[in-house]
């Protein structure tokens, strides 16, 4: 793999697993969401990984409106790389989860690389009484959810998004996901240097095992050699110990409440920006530089801000 002089961290401000219940400091509006991703820029994000929420009641959203109610506001106020979902929430349509992308044209987008069980019904076990009444069914039904990315459906994806330059974040939840990048590589649909972001901890998919994560940088390095930037993030409490080990081995970062509400045992993080301060002090502690998203840039050979449709 491409070894990073300096490590990218993403920062993944909201998603769409978690719930409000969960936690207090989830951002949920536009102006929550906003005020949370500038934070995490300020405090070292190089990237920002957006999804949108409903505003009354926290659900996950794809409506392009509201996420034109926060996207120029970031990118007003940071210069950080902005990298729309097109997971969207569990259970959209394709056109749901494209339909931010396809309007804002971003540097980045995300790509889901194969459908796998994804199951987080766990999650409402632990929970008495919550505050929305969409949450425990949203929950509950990942028993018997099969997060849908085809073939054809990822086909369709690089294509429109790479019509207007926009580059991806490839999302990885086990090892047959990066033959299937390759696939879409050799066939020429996307290009090179590939941004890996390696999953762990996500019950459907690669568990929270070191090894695993070994596995998957030796199975990338045979089929893209020098082509990739691997990127790891991880569920819940393994996320600091994955990201770290990623970082060591020459990769990239990832963090942000939509993967870990948590700053540490038993403690949640009270933003976004709690995670990216605590990940930044322990590779720098390390010695290892932390990139600008300039830098972020020009690795990931994106467009630029001043491309975008926002």
């Amino acid at each position: 793999m491409k070894q990073a002089k300096k490590v990218i961290i993403t920062c993944a401000v909201t998603g769409s697993i978690h719930t409000p219940t969960m936690s207090p400091y989830l951002p949920i509006t536009p102006d929550e969401i906003a005020k949370d991703a500038v934070a995490a820029a300020e405090a070292g994000a190089a990237m920002l990984h957006l999804h949108a929420r409903d505003p009354q009641t926290g659900m996950p959203r794809q409506d392009p409106k509201l996420f034109n109610q926060f996207l120029p506001v970031i990118k007003s106020q940071t210069d950080a790389i902005l990298n729309i979902t097109t997971g969207g929430g569990l259970g959209m349509t394709l056109e749901e989860r494209l339909a931010p992308a396809k309007v804002a044209q971003p540097e980045v987008a995300s790509m889901n690389m194969g459908s796998f069980n994804f199951n987080i019904s766990g999650a409402a076990g632990k929970i008495d009484e919550f505050k929305y009444d969409w949450e425990k069914p949203y929950l509950d039904m990942t028993k018997d959810f099969i997060l849908s990315n085809t073939f054809a459906q990822i086909e369709r994806g690089v294509q429109e998004l790479s019509a207007a330059g926009t580059r991806f974040e490839f999302e990885c939840y086990d090892v047959g996901h990066l033959y299937n990048v390759a696939h879409f590589a050799d066939r020429g649909l996307i290009k090179p240097p590939f941004f890996l972001q390696c999953i762990f901890g996500i019950l459907g998919g690669l568990g929270p095992d070191h090894e695993n994560l070994l596995h998957m940088r030796t199975i990338a390095d045979k089929l893209f050699g020098n082509d990739y930037y691997l990127s790891v993030l991880a569920a819940g409490r393994h996320q600091m110990p994955f990201v770290t080990l990623s970082a060591i081995l020459g990769g990239n970062v990832r963090v942000g409440l939509e993967d870990s509400l948590y700053l540490s045992k038993g403690k949640l993080a009270t933003s976004n920006a709690d995670q990216v301060a605590k990940i930044r002090r322990i590779l720098e502690e390390l010695s290892l530089d932390i990139a600008t998203p300039e830098e972020a840039r020009a690795m990931l050979q994106t467009k630029g801000k001043d491309n975008v449709a926002f």
